[in-house]
């Protein structure tokens, strides 16, 4: 009697999680699960060395222990001499091998691989199960629910309903401590000689050290570092990780999670994003970590509660608000930005020390914290008008942690406005004085930060002012910028005319990137 057919379970990329729900309901001897290092998904954009490399690393040791559970694992390496270089071409392979009953594949994150996933079952004559990726705490279908009852989507009121719906930092129904939010005491700048915990680091085993021959081979001439590599790409190691950081890191992180400090890339961030990002953990073990810090009295409440905001209230609400919106939301532009990206983007060789910094820590690392994201290189960009397709790219090639459902929504939506403002109230949109209070690298910097205008003056002043300026009529009934036109419109005309004469004589000097930096065609080495 011949055996049934097995059910092949497709897993992706960022699906590394034990409890992933493909895997649920079926024993390994039912079914086949196929993971694929497709070429495709490592050149259509020109991903960070460091972010193949920990998701290819990731693969194989998530591959391994499946094994060692006693999975039948069909995995394909990126150099299989059979390997077809996408994702449906991985699949027909294996359906041609398994003869499948059935396709499983839980729910992709972007959009572009859900648009290729819907049309497998008439490609193959199967069913495709398509399973809600419950990782994440709101259901897309649930967040289509909650944004149909409101006018807008303000981020808060979502954060409150998954604090009532998870039960995290709630007693009796209330939030503990009697707010919902402590973000106004997470504004404080660090004095000097604070002694900052080093992050966790795990040097490259076998399987790692093979991905990072094969990475620099392949992907050398990419954006960023490879090596040092020391990111975790194992649960156990992103256990540990996050281990580390609820007992070093968590305790500081809400009075100085938006500092900026010379040479201390982590401070008290968790870098923990990329772990979660691809799976090696997941929202609710992460929140429930921070809360039980908490309850325990090992973290202050407005660390706890900052963290837990940042992983089950934005996280969850910009996923929500990628596919309410996609694929429009991806060409927005409501500003009517069309500067080509600076080259210092690239290169960071830019004498505004703040954004050389950015740069700096992002090629190492892969990574910089979330002040660096969205109020330097993000605030620049808007200030400067830069293409927000052109800034988005850049975000999504840089970031280990970057995926279009994460990385489009803060930068086109938080970071550029560039959606209009149905993710935020108000542009993000900040001078000098901003990044002087909140950083040190102003006292270092070759451009004066209290200096308005002229060629020595912080960039950042003279392009706050323009930007105010040139979307005058879009801002000045904003109830949240009032105070801003207020100001402006007391300025005698020939400050206004300095501040707008000295952005333009700044922009004017900073040089484009070449073309194709981001989403230039690589050779997959695929014939």
């Amino acid at each position: 009697m011949p055996e049934p057919a097995p059910v092949l379970i497709f897993i992706l990329g960022d699906q590394l999680s034990p409890g992933i729900a493909s895997l649920r309901d079926l024993s390994p001897a039912d079914a086949v699960v196929l993971m694929a290092e497709v070429s495709e998904e490592t050149v259509y954009v020109r991903h960070h060395p460091k972010k193949i490399a920990l998701i290819l690393s990731a693969m194989r040791h998530f591959a391994a222990d499946l094994r060692e559970q006693g999975w039948r694992v069909d995995y394909i390496e990126l150099e299989d001499p059979a390997n077809s270089g996408s994702f449906t071409g991985a699949l027909a392979a294996a359906v041609e091998r398994h003869r499948p009953s059935e396709i499983r594949i839980v729910q992709p994150g972007e959009w572009r691989v859900q648009q290729m996933i819907d049309g497998w079952e008439a490609r193959f004559g199967l069913p495709v199960r398509i399973l809600r990726d419950d990782r994440f705490l709101c259901s897309i279908p649930a967040f289509r629910r909650w944004a149909s009852r409101r006018q807008a989507l303000t981020m808060e009121y979502f954060y409150r309903d998954m604090r009532r719906q998870t039960g995290l930092l709630m007693d009796d129904g209330q939030p503990a401590g009697g707010r919902w939010n402590y973000d106004a005491e997470n504004r404080k700048t660090p004095p000097r000689g604070l002694n900052y915990p080093a992050p966790a680091r795990f040097p490259p085993d076998a399987i790692t050290r093979a991905v990072l021959d094969l990475v620099a081979r392949r992907f050398g001439d990419h954006f960023g570092a490879l090596e040092p590599f020391a990111l975790p790409v194992t649960r156990a190691q992103a256990l540990a990780a996050l281990d580390q950081f609820i007992a070093a890191a968590l305790p500081d992180f809400g009075d100085y999670q938006d500092a900026m400090v010379e040479g201390q890339d982590q401070l008290y961030h968790s870098m923990l994003s990329p772990a979660l990002n691809c799976g090696l953990l997941v929202a609710r073990e992460v929140a429930e970590a921070a809360e039980r810090a908490w309850r325990e009295g090992r973290v202050p409440l407005n660390a706890a509660e900052g963290f837990i905001r940042q992983i089950i209230g934005w996280r969850e609400y910009v996923r929500g608000v990628y596919w309410m919106h996609m694929p429009d939301y991806a060409e927005a532009n409501a500003l009517g930005a069309d500067r080509p990206l600076p080259e210092f983007y690239w290169t960071g060789e830019t004498d505004m020390r703040c954004l050389a910094a950015a740069v700096d820590v992002t090629r190492r690392e892969g990574w910089s914290h979330h002040i660096q994201r969205l109020m330097v290189l993000g605030n620049f960009a808007m200030l400067a008008g830069v293409d927000p397709k052109a800034i988005s790219d850049w975000f999504l090639v840089v970031y280990a942690d970057a995926y279009e459902w994460v990385e489009l929504p803060n930068v086109v939506g938080m970071s550029q406005y560039a959606d209009g403002g149905l993710l935020g109230s108000k542009p993000y949109a900040a001078g000098g004085a901003y990044i002087n209070r909140m950083s040190d690298h102003c006292g270092r910097c070759r451009f004066d930060v209290k200096a308005k205008t002229g060629p020595d003056a912080c960039p950042f002043n003279a392009l706050y002012w323009d930007f105010l300026a040139r979307h005058e009529a879009r801002f000045r009934d904003n109830p949240r910028m009032r105070t801003m036109y207020a100001t402006w419109h007391r300025m005698k005309p020939a400050q206004q005319d300095a501040y707008r004469a000295s952005a333009a004589a700044f922009l004017a000097g900073v040089k484009p990137a070449a073309d194709g930096w981001a989403r230039a065609p690589l050779s997959t080495g695929v014939d």
